[in-house]
């Protein structure tokens, strides 16, 4: 089981998350940029969306992932409460999101993400406790 932290960031946040694998670390980030944008438990699974992206490295490819799901989100008005990460290597990712169009009787949008940076995105890769861990840090432009 991973997580997911929101820290503020001078203009901007910081997210953070982590888990056992990258899977983890990606789906968490996911999750945790939707929940910086809305109350993640209202948004059912309606739906299921595919994902396939490539990138040069495992950071462009973070980066890549959460500027791909704010776009989804902005132009096709959908939130997501879900991510499946089924494939992931250090330049490329498919994964399922689960979710639905944007309702506004029973959606909340609590603030309003512009973008996924460059700045300070780093992915690391460690063991805790005799366990693989790994943690992606990225700032998002709010």
């Amino acid at each position: 089981m991973g997580f997911f932290e929101i820290r503020d960031h001078t203009a901007d946040i910081q997210l953070v998350s982590g888990g056992a694998s990258l899977e983890d670390a990606f789906e968490q980030a996911a999750l945790g940029l939707f929940s910086f944008i809305t109350e993640t438990k209202r948004v059912q699974p309606k739906s299921q969306y595919p994902v396939s992206l490539e990138a040069t490295d495992p950071e462009a490819l973070l980066v890549a992932w959460l500027n791909h799901l704010l776009y989804l989100h902005d132009a096709d008005r959908l939130l997501f409460s879900r991510f499946a990460v089924q494939e992931i290597t250090s330049t490329s990712l498919q994964a399922i999101l689960f979710g639905e169009e944007y309702d506004k009787t029973r959606h909340v949008m609590k603030d309003m993400v512009k973008a996924a940076t460059w700045h300070q995105v780093k992915i690391s890769q460690e063991t805790k406790k005799g366990k693989p861990w790994v943690e992606a840090k990225i700032i998002l432009d709010v």
